[in-house]
């Protein structure tokens, strides 16, 4: 980006900026033309009383407090090599944000980003170099990485503790945004939520909560996992690490436990009844993920869908996206096994039959030329990823219709002007996984190519900086000025921009997402 704001931060800073928060003030560190601050708690610890409660404001302090590392991270120990790196930092203090901003301590009201981190709910870390803020500051927008609780501790359903403690999280961590972030040279008014996979899922789901409406004036949700888990599928997998544990279903009884022995115990409850691989997919597309935004009936009372196609958030602009082949590296493992297994009898396997199998067979023709784990690979992408995608789309369109609820008096807070929903895709392939896979396209959207951690191996010793260009310059258009630069689906229903996956950087197709069509 060349055409960012000037912005009013010192050029060569003599000391590192200090912030006042409403908590107290924080010192932070000057990185080229940007400061971090980071760790800066948001809510108190979770840990002995208030280990399954809901977030409870930091206590204040009056002496500067460092934020110059990484808080205390949710996820927990040595999780190997990701997709995305996503370190582990022990610690108690695990509610916290970190914020990068070129103009700390003045009035500039620039554009607020704030991301959500993915991790299927049970993983992740907003302390991932790969959010750092610097390519955004660049551009005039000041960045926040939030954390929340995740698995059993953030999203289990406990007999005596508050519903949905992640989702608190993610509210008291937009709560703090809004009133702090002017002091970090941010504009409240005008913040954009983003996220990718279980973060896509956790920004569609705020979109479509009626008490979120007024944190936030935009989402960008990249490869949404959307999950609405129901109480009884909650209440089931509870009561299963409640048996394996030895202990009561409830609060007091998972509180004897030990966090590492019970986070061993919920990975163990997670574990699919067959070891057979199909049997282990079919068991994840009918139930869902184990953990994640529960239908408790109080924050949230309906399915996101059913929220946005009643005209919740509808007046907030929405980007929305998938990279092609989101899963389909996961299922090449099978390719030998798979080998002499026809494609139609393989998704027969996964639950996909009649008059649906044969149209999306038919629709999937090349897909299915590249064998039958690819044609599995693609299937999953498009049951838990792109199919989803035209659903959003098309409740958004509804509620804007007004063929849904939204002009009813239960469409509740946020329903209104409608707003654009722009729909991509992104489909570049990886030289080296051989497809535009799960995490591919994130730091492209986030332009950090040009850093050493983890890039390599997802996407090549020499990812085009053309694509990453192009692909967050509209991430900064939309966080700007809420225009993503190319026509909305919802002006032309199945328009959709496709990011690297022709000769031009400016493909836009009349319908990008018919291949999952027989899905949706």
């Amino acid at each position: 980006m060349t055409d960012a704001p000037a912005v009013a931060a010192a050029s060569t800073p003599i000391q590192d900026p200090v912030v006042q928060t409403s908590s107290g003030p924080v010192r932070g560190l000057w990185r080229d033309a940007s400061a971090a601050f980071l760790g800066i708690p948001f809510a108190q610890a979770p840990v002995g009383e208030r280990r399954f409660a809901a977030p409870v404001p930091p206590e204040p302090w009056t002496e500067v407090r460092d934020a110059v590392e990484f808080g205390a991270t949710a996820q927990r120990g040595d999780t190997g090599v990701t997709l995305i790196p996503e370190p582990s930092v022990p610690g108690d203090a695990t509610l916290n944000v970190n914020v990068f901003t070129p103009a700390p301590g003045t009035d500039a009201a620039l554009p607020v980003l704030v991301w959500i981190h993915g991790g299927g709910f049970t993983a992740g870390s907003p302390a991932s170099p790969w959010y750092d803020g610097a390519a955004f500051n660049r551009d005039g927008v000041v960045t926040v990485s939030l954390s929340y609780r995740l698995g059993f501790d953030g999203f289990g359903l406990i007999d005596g503790a508050p519903s949905n403690r992640g989702v608190r999280d993610w509210l008291a961590g937009l709560e703090w945004v809004q009133q702090n972030i002017a002091a970090f040279g941010g504009d409240p008014s005008r913040v954009t939520l983003a996220g990718q996979s279980a973060g896509g899922g956790a920004v569609l789901t705020l979109l479509g909560m009626p008490q979120a409406q007024h944190l936030f004036h935009a989402v960008w949700a990249l490869s949404p996992a959307l999950t609405n888990v129901p109480v009884d599928r909650a209440g089931t997998l509870t009561a299963k690490l409640a048996r394996l544990a030895g202990v009561a279903a409830t609060r007091d009884g998972f509180a004897s436990v030990d966090e590492a022995r019970l986070l061993a115990l919920r990975e163990e409850a997670e574990k699919p009844a067959s070891g057979k691989p199909l049997d282990g997919i079919r068991e994840m597309l009918t139930d869902g993920l184990s953990w994640g935004p529960m239908l408790d009936g109080e924050l949230l009372e309906r399915p996101t869908l059913e929220a946005l196609r009643a005209g919740v958030g509808a007046d907030k602009p929405l980007v929305i996206g998938t990279t092609d082949d989101e899963f389909t590296m996961a299922t090449d493992g099978m390719k030998s096994k798979l080998r002499i297994v026809p494609p139609g009898v393989a998704l027969g396997q996964l639950g996909l039959a009649g008059a649906r199998r044969t149209r999306y067979l038919a629709g999937n023709r090349e897909q299915r030329a590249k064998g039958t784990a690819a044609m599995l690979g693609r299937y999953v992408t498009d049951t838990v990823f792109r199919a989803p995608v035209v659903r959003v789309a098309r409740a958004r369109a509804e509620a804007s219709a007004g063929a849904g609820a939204g002009a009813s008096a239960g469409a509740g807070a946020g329903a209104g002007a409608s707003a654009p929903t722009w729909v991509y895709r992104f489909s570049w392939v990886s030289p080296l996984i051989g497809w535009a896979c799960h995490c591919l396209d994130v730091p492209f959207w986030w332009d950090c190519l040009g850093s050493t951690a983890g890039i390599a191996h997802l996407a090549g010793s020499h990812p085009p900086q053309a694509l990453a260009d192009t692909l967050h310059a509209a991430a900064v258009s939309f966080v700007r000025s809420g225009e993503a630069g190319w026509p909305a689906w919802s002006q032309r229903p199945g328009t959709t921009r496709v990011f690297g996956g022709g000769t031009s950087e400016r493909d836009v197709v009349s319908d990008g997402y018919a291949t999952a069509e027989a899905l949706v």
